[in-house]
């Protein structure tokens, strides 16, 4: 999660604590100490923040089946109505890397603390808006918070994690909340909607948000803040050039490829893109630590993960378009039709970790893309007279089952082998990765889509849409072959010297 962005991601061994002295052993007739309290507590407080996480994906979808009575109840005009859903995307997106350095920097704890309170906030503005304005100021201030705070949510994840397989499955857990929490908003989004009102699809994350608040600084152990001065120039130039980049992308559809718009904002983003490799090489304590850029297998993850990410697209946008205006689906029906999807990512959090400690990342990451493309491609043969379980609902559970499969892994080559210290500025270039990903894939499948439309009909270029999706994954599928062939032959290698 995605989410998808539109009109919708670091384990590292805990820091060491101080030597202490040895304990004195208890008397032998004394019992074992419990230790059952801190575990719970441990477990208790990775469920709170997984909550927060849960609210921060729902977000990306849930206000999408609401979107028409959402332009109605507020007299939105339709290029402004996509801001709804444009001002979060890239807010969100353009804020994660100085989020995900600011946890490491300040403290993840209360930098997350103070993104979800932001995030809180904007949900309860936004709830009670009047105004066409005023909905899309809260939709961008809770981007802003969901920046601070969703870095800092795999970062205490996996500050913890003894070993690893413990980090495998936070990783598994975040991947399924993030991705899940994505589908399951549509559900939400669609229930809300039609038995409520719009506003409720934003009031929901109040009383959530107000209760990780009280319950994370009990439960949730931070991390020590990481001594340095903060990098000023690396801030604004890599907020601004993922700014610009996504700004570019989310307009690309509606203006071309080849506008003033769509070229100058990729344009900005180059140079700024371009501004931050030099700063970074150059200051004490970069926002973007190089190094995180000079593994193989991190940029092959992170490579792997824009590219499922945008092949996501394609079916939170058009199948969700789908199933509304072809089938007839009210809210509520579109928002359960992704339900198996929806559980398929679920189940799998529970399986995918114990795989990956048996087959490691590189066979899972070639199973899974190939199950997306074949997902796709059944997709691609959806017609006006199809129905939803012959046409619809396989291609999902698929989808469900293979996206869980491929994040974990994924993610666990992003973030398996980061240091503490950098963790946050890791989960940030994870997760703008992903909604950078996200923004791409989207322009590209939309546009796609929109050249074999035809006036009045939407089925009409879905089948190249699904197709460009399905070769998103066989190029990820090439990717994950090329790095296994490297790694392969570095080893060979190194066994004959």
């Amino acid at each position: 999660m995605p989410a998808p962005p539109r009109p919708a991601s670091t384990p590292a061994p805990a820091a060491p604590h101080p030597a202490a002295p040895a304990p004195t052993p208890p008397h032998p007739t004394e019992p074992p100490a419990d230790r059952s309290g801190p575990r719970r507590g441990h477990a208790v407080g990775i469920a709170v923040v997984l909550v927060a996480q849960l609210m921060l994906a729902l977000d990306t979808t849930i206000v999408n089946v609401a979107l028409p009575r959402i332009g109605a109840g507020l007299d939105f005009t339709p290029a402004g109505l996509s801001w709804v859903l444009n001002a979060y995307t890239l807010a969100f997106g353009g804020l994660l890397l100085l989020g995900g350095r600011l946890g490491d920097t300040y403290g993840r704890l209360r930098v997350f603390e103070a993104g979800l309170g932001l995030f809180t906030a904007a949900s309860l503005l936004g709830g009670l808006a009047h105004t066409p304005a005023l909905l899309i100021v809260a939709r961008a201030a809770q981007g802003v918070g969901a920046a601070l705070a969703a870095p800092g949510v795999l970062a205490l994840l996996t500050a913890g994690a003894v070993d690893q397989g413990a980090r495998h499955r936070a990783l598994a857990l975040f991947s399924a909340v993030s991705i899940g929490g994505s589908t399951l908003g549509l559900v939400l989004g669609g229930l809300v909607t039609e038995y409520g009102s719009w506003r409720w699809t934003l009031l929901v994350n109040v009383p959530v948000g107000l209760a990780v608040l009280v319950l994370a600084p009990r439960l949730v152990a931070g991390a020590p803040k990481r001594p340095g001065r903060f990098d000023g120039v690396g801030a604004v130039s890599a907020t601004g050039a993922a700014v610009a980049v996504v700004w570019a992308l989310i307009g690309a559809p509606e203006h071309g490829w080849t506008s003033l718009r769509t070229l100058g904002g990729l344009a900005v983003g180059a140079v700024l893109a371009a501004v931050l490799a030099v700063t970074e090489r150059r200051v004490a304590d970069p926002l973007l630590v190089p190094a995180l850029l000079r593994s193989r297998d991190r940029r092959g993850g992170l490579a792997v993960t824009a590219l499922v990410f945008g092949s996501q697209m394609s079916i939170f946008f058009l199948v969700v378009q789908y199933v509304q205006q072809v089938l007839g689906f009210g809210p509520l029906r579109a928002g359960l039709a992704f339900l198996p999807m929806t559980l398929g990512i679920f189940a799998m959090s529970r399986v995918t970790p114990r795989l990956l400690a048996r087959f490691g990342r590189t066979p899972l990451l070639l199973v899974g893309t190939l199950g997306l493309t074949a997902g796709y491609l059944w997709l691609g043969n959806v017609a006006d007279s199809s129905g939803y379980a012959t046409a619809v609902l396989g291609p999902l559970l698929l989808n469900g089952v293979f996206a869980g499969l491929t994040f974990t892994p994924a993610a666990s080559l992003v973030v398996g082998d980061v240091g503490p210290e950098h963790a946050g500025a890791a989960s940030g270039l994870l997760q703008t990765t992903q909604q950078l990903g996200g923004a791409i894939g989207l322009a590209v499948i939309v546009s796609v889509h929109s050249l074999g439309a035809v006036p009045g009909a939407f089925v009409p270029g879905l089948r190249a849409a699904f197709t460009t999706a399905a070769a998103l994954t066989v190029v990820a599928w090439i990717i994950t072959a090329s790095m296994a062939l490297t790694g392969r032959r570095r080893s060979a290698t190194d066994r004959a010297s």
